[in-house]
């Protein structure tokens, strides 16, 4: 995971699964170099390609994919020093936020959110990318 790389090298992260996204839509879920990562937008989709009914359900599977992401570079939610969400709908904030408090209860990161019109996919609600300082975080 670059730890025995010279400094500044970029690291590829795909985790398992996610080869078809690098393969055809050519991009990486992360790049990491030192100890920071950029995690590539996160949405509420599963591996197989099902896509969550509810804000609720989207947000919940968008912040576990960036979980995911984030333990393969040796990172955690706990790391995330800058969150952007992208949202279809605003007014869907209040549930967002309940969900993102199941993710991140305390220490805070930097967090922009940005209403769009829509995202990649027409049923998607929500989209997040983060920024992350491998063992900057508190646990």
């Amino acid at each position: 995971m670059g730890t025995d790389k010279k400094q500044n090298t970029q690291t590829l992260i795909n985790p398992a699964g996610t080869e078809f996204i690098y393969k055809t839509l050519k991009f990486s879920q992360a790049v990491r170099v030192d100890n920071t990562v950029w995690i590539s937008g996160q949405v509420g989709m599963d591996e197989k390609g099902a896509v969550g009914e509810t804000i609720e359900a989207q947000a919940r599977m968008a912040f576990q994919n960036l979980q995911r992401v984030l333990a393969e570079t040796g990172a955690s939610l706990d790391d995330i020093v800058e969150l952007v969400t992208y949202h279809t709908e605003i007014k869907d904030m209040k549930t967002f936020g309940k969900v993102k408090s199941e993710f991140i209860s305390d220490n805070y990161p930097a967090w922009t959110a940005v209403g769009v019109k829509e995202l990649v996919m027409p049923q998607l609600m929500v989209e997040i990318r983060a920024t992350a300082v491998i063992g900057s975080g508190t646990n």
